[in-house]
């Protein structure tokens, strides 16, 4: 069987196919050592604006929002977290955009951009209002890297992006191939 949120980004099943045994031998791994045995997980997003041309990191701390339990906020008493935003194309009202995390917060990345002025296309719960055709939060786990947790051998996961979100993504980018690095 597969799991169902091996990069804690999952909505259903894992667009990664990593089997269960694997995901729970590298899930003990990393508790164990700490985010150090994840490499890389990067996402693609579309968020409302144009954000900055110049690769740039967030670095807010994250925690409960203190009015609504049920969403993360930007708060002086939370956890730190980093996210890196590179910007792959804009229009005059949406930005594409590639996004790296450094640190592994809940809702990461929907908070970071949100915060900034730049919430996800379609993420109502932070104030993304639906756009392109989505009526789902415009987020992809687009790539995951990790140590293997038995043979520490580096291993890289690339998803694409699904149907509806790879045509939302170029109408902005003007194509539906996401620049991985």
């Amino acid at each position: 069987s597969y799991c169902r949120h091996a990069c804690n980004a999952c909505e259903g099943a894992c667009p990664f196919g990593v089997p269960i045994a694997d995901v729970l031998r590298t899930r003990m791994y990393a508790t164990d050592y700490g985010d150090v045995a994840f490499a890389r997980r990067e996402y693609a997003a579309l968020a409302h604006g144009v954000l900055p041309a110049a690769p740039f990191r967030v670095e807010a701390p994250i925690g409960r929002d203190p009015v609504s339990r049920v969403r993360m906020a930007v708060v002086g008493s939370g956890k730190a977290a980093q996210t890196d935003v590179t910007r792959v194309a804009a229009n005059a009202k949406f930005s594409a955009v590639l996004c790296r995390l450094h640190s592994g917060r809940t809702h990461q990345i929907r908070v970071h951009l949100a915060s900034r002025g730049h919430p996800l296309l379609a993420d109502a719960l932070y104030g993304g209002a639906p756009a392109l055709g989505l009526t789902r939060q415009a987020l992809h786990a687009a790539r995951l890297g990790f140590l293997h947790p038995a043979t520490g051998r580096a291993l890289m996961f690339e998803a694409a992006l699904p149907a509806d979100l790879q045509a939302a993504w170029q109408q902005v980018a003007g194509t539906s191939a996401l620049p991985l690095q």
